[in-house]
Order: structure tokens, then sequence, then C-alpha cells
């Protein structure tokens, strides 16, 4: 299990059809909840974030991760290496419905660390949040910030990620619909 944040070159973003063991992962903050048919649990690890969404008896799980981080390949339906911006779907059995759009910017040091404070001002209490230590040379550990909107038909999970060693920021958008 890795112990420390990846570099932003190494992640990856990979959704499965099934659940992903928990010990897998080194879980930082944690949130559940369900709404008309569908539950969902949303795990902040120090490699990104890991989303397990339910809906009678399907079950997706989306990882955000580094590509050396151990993870199995049975029922894999997408894996994507993080580069820039990219947009991907999937359609399930009975029309149920995923998407991702993912981007990752290096910005000047700046803006980073004016976005950064803004995070760790903002974020707390607006959804599931976690900073982490700083690496010893940055000042403020990266953080991690993910909010939801959840709907009967449909959920939207906006989650960002920062990467203080590297400026850069991970930004992604993953939306789940029921028919």
């Amino acid at each position: 299990m890795l112990s420390v944040r990846p570099k932003v070159a190494e992640l990856v973003y990979a959704l499965y059809g099934r659940p992903l063991h928990p010990e897998l992962f080194e879980v930082h903050a944690s949130g559940t909840f369900a709404r008309g048919d569908y539950r969902v649990k949303i795990d902040i690890t120090n490699t990104g974030h890991v989303i397990t969404w339910q809906c009678e008896g399907l079950t997706w799980t989306e990882v955000s991760t580094a590509v050396n981080h151990p993870l199995p390949i049975r029922r894999r339906l997408m894996f994507h290496q993080l580069k820039a911006k990219h947009h991907d779907e999937f359609v399930g059995r009975g029309g149920v419905s995923y998407s991702i759009d993912f981007q990752l910017e290096t910005v000047q040091p700046e803006i980073f660390w004016m976005f950064q404070h803004e995070l760790s001002r903002e974020g707390p209490g607006q959804g599931l949040f976690f900073q982490f230590k700083p690496s010893g040379r940055m000042p403020l550990g990266a953080i991690s910030f993910i909010a939801h909107q959840a709907r009967n038909k449909s959920l939207r999970i906006q989650a960002f990620h920062t990467f203080p060693d590297d400026c850069a920021l991970v930004r992604s958008t993953t939306v789940f619909r029921l028919p």
C-alpha cells in the first residue's frame, strides 16, 4: 500500500463493474448516503478517491489512484492515464449510465496557492474534505475535496485533488444516471 501522495504524472482513473476490497486503500475520510434507489460510498485516499455506487444489484466503483497501485483487472470497464483533459462514458444494463470528465492542470505557483488556500477555507463543511500533512518543503499539504449533488435518478460528484510538489490540480466530474 502506498503511504505518500503520488506524483501527478502517475495518476490513473479506472471504473470497475464490482466493489473493490477496502484493504486495497488507505482511507483518510469517508462518507455514505442513499437517495432513491441507489447507495453511494465516497472515500478520500492518499492517492485520490474511491467512489462505490450501488443500485438494484449493480455496483460500479470509480478509482482515482497511482498507476503502480495494486488493483485488480477483473471486471475493469475503463482505465485512463491522467493527462490533460479526458471524457468517457459507459452505459450498463437497463440503460444506467456513467460519465467521467477529468482534467489535470499544472499552474503557476501563485495561482496554485490561491486555489489551495480557497479550498482549505471553503472546503470543510461543504463536502468531504481532507488536508494531508505538508511534505516538508511546502507550507501546506495536499488537499482532497469531494462534493455531490444527489437526485432520485442522478448523482453528480465533483472532486478536486491538489498536488503541491507539482503545482497541479486534478478536477473531475462524475455522473451516474438511472433511466
